[in-house]
């Protein structure tokens, strides 16, 4: 286990006293409850309470928010999406498969026909009946040529789709594909009307918009529609805030119930305050480097290579993570059960490191620019401490720190050498958002017609055995030769007011339990 350095110490008593002096300006309450003394009352949680609106600070929002039900790219789209929309099925907690809007999805025998059978009596927002119709529509719109959606690369090899009735749809897939049921249940693969307009968005969720500033606020109020029992809130309100600190005082002086995302170095802060919870889950969720594949000095895979072994990932967990996360090995889909961890764990070499940026003709070492911004928690702290670490290996890493409205612009998916991060998804999912010639978000650029068979075989292969190889030789592709630098997974840490409830720990890395707000409750003293 490394050591935390002076310089991270420092910087967190630094943190305490601004967070706490902030605090402490808004109220004596704040004051006393993080000196130890308990002011505040307690709150039953035993059972719900009905009403109330929930404030939930947020930050990464930008100019290009969106309330569409099948577009995502920042924390506050999420949000949104998981409140107003829903899909046949979604993950739980645990990340396990839970129906949804469908009470069964089942292939046929070689996995070229899926059948969902829908939950008949579900409404939309506007009090219409959602049918088989509605489900076409949507799949339609994903995947429509002219302007494919988040989740349109994984629909590729659907074909036709046909009503079996007002409650059944067929889905015809023009090649195999056994694991239709996983983006099936990702959160840009909800359910619309067949008219769906998003400016005027309708969805079957638990809340529907109310008012949307981007960038600012959005106000979600109770669906008197939904399906699945009456929400206990009354309405969300989601603000957006420009940094963790300011998103952080912001809960401190009761601004705001919940917030997504803290920074982990400030959880004894928190929880050191009685009027506050932190809510700690294991996730898949990764905060990876991004190496474009095709652009020097990372087209040669040896300097690929160097990198993963010049970062101490250990270190990363500890002084990034604070402990809250578990080492990566260059793999994303830890929470696959074919996920292969038999393979050796890459550990940091410098010597070896030097080795081969030497053999790729860099024997002085070299100077690379990366791209950071606070678009996740720990981001920017994690290219500070891969840009110290990488110095022993030769590596000059020069940090370009931009907000997030610059990362996400023009230059979004261009960067040569930047971050990202992605919540917890099995390899084929994962693959088709970030590995194939169609993927959305291929940030490495990547481009194999062996990772494209790859994933082609995982779709078609019926046999759990046989598909579980053929994973674990995408795998110990990217294991090999990929450009990212996955160096842990971390948790999902969380921090909220006390009278809070319904808040569970939840396994798909998606901030305050997934965002299923639709189990909380504001309880009473």
């Amino acid at each position: 286990m490394a050591t935390k350095n002076g310089t991270e110490l420092l910087s967190r008593r630094i943190s305490r006293r601004r967070l706490l002096g902030t605090a402490t300006a808004v109220g004596a309450a704040g004051m006393l409850s993080a000196c130890g003394v308990n002011t505040t009352p307690e709150f039953d949680l035993t059972k719900p309470v009905k009403g109330g609106k929930l404030r939930v600070g947020l930050t990464g929002g930008t100019s290009a928010d969106t309330v569409d039900a099948h577009i995502s790219v920042n924390t506050t789209d999420i949000c949104r999406q998981q409140n107003m929309y829903e899909g046949l099925i979604a993950r739980g907690h645990d990340y396990e498969v839970e129906y949804r809007l469908a009470t069964s999805v089942e292939p046929n025998e070689d996995a070229t026909v899926w059948t969902a059978k829908l939950r008949e009596g579900v409404k939309f927002s506007d009090g219409r009946e959602m049918t088989a119709e509605d489900v076409i529509a949507s799949y339609d719109r994903i995947r429509d040529p002219d302007d494919p959606k988040t989740n349109a690369a994984v629909l590729s090899t659907l074909d036709t789709m046909h009503a079996k009735g007002k409650y059944e749809v067929e889905f015809r897939f023009s090649a195999p594909n056994s694991v239709f049921d996983d983006p099936m249940s990702h959160y840009a693969t909800s359910i619309v009307p067949a008219d769906y307009d998003p400016k005027k968005p309708v969805g079957t969720g638990p809340f529907m918009l109310k008012s949307f500033e981007p960038a600012l606020s959005t106000v979600l109020e109770r669906n008197p529609h939904y399906w699945d029992g009456t929400p206990h809130l009354d309405e969300i309100e989601l603000l957006n805030f420009n940094d963790t600190d300011a998103v952080i005082n912001a809960l401190l002086s009761n601004q705001v119930d919940c917030v997504a995302q803290i920074p982990v170095s400030l959880v004894e802060v928190i929880e050191a305050d009685e009027r506050m919870k932190i809510l700690n889950s294991e996730t898949g969720m990764w905060l990876p480097f991004t190496m474009r594949v095709d652009k020097a000095p990372f087209d040669d895979k040896r300097v690929r290579q160097a990198f993963r072994l010049a970062i101490d990932r250990e270190q990363m967990v500890n002084q990034v993570l604070s402990g809250y996360g578990q080492v990566g090995n260059d793999m994303f889909g830890v929470y696959d059960p074919d996920y292969p961890k038999q393979f050796p764990q890459r550990r940091r070499d410098v010597e070896k490191a030097k080795k081969l940026l030497a053999e790729a003709g860099h024997p002085d070492g070299l100077t690379v620019e990366l791209v950071t911004a606070p678009i996740q928690s720990g981001t920017v702290e994690a290219a500070q401490v891969f840009a110290q670490q990488a110095r022993d290996a030769g590596i000059d890493i020069k940090i370009r720190r931009v907000d997030t409205t610059t990362f996400f612009g023009d230059n979004y998916l261009k960067w040569d050498f930047a971050q990202s991060f992605w919540y917890t998804r099995n390899f084929a999912p994962q693959a088709d958002q970030c590995l194939m010639d169609n993927s959305p978000f291929n940030e490495t650029n990547w481009a194999s017609e062996k990772t494209n068979d790859i994933v082609k075989r995982i779709q078609a292969e019926t046999n759990p055995e046989k598909r579980k190889k053929i994973i674990q030789e995408g795998q110990k592709q990217q294991y090999d030769e990929g450009g990212y630098i996955i160096w842990g997974f971390a948790n999902q840490v969380d921090a909220y007011q006390k009278y809070v409830g319904g808040l569970k720990e939840d396994a798909t890395g998606i901030p305050l339990s997934g965002f299923r707000f639709r189990d909380v409750w504001i309880a009473q003293a």
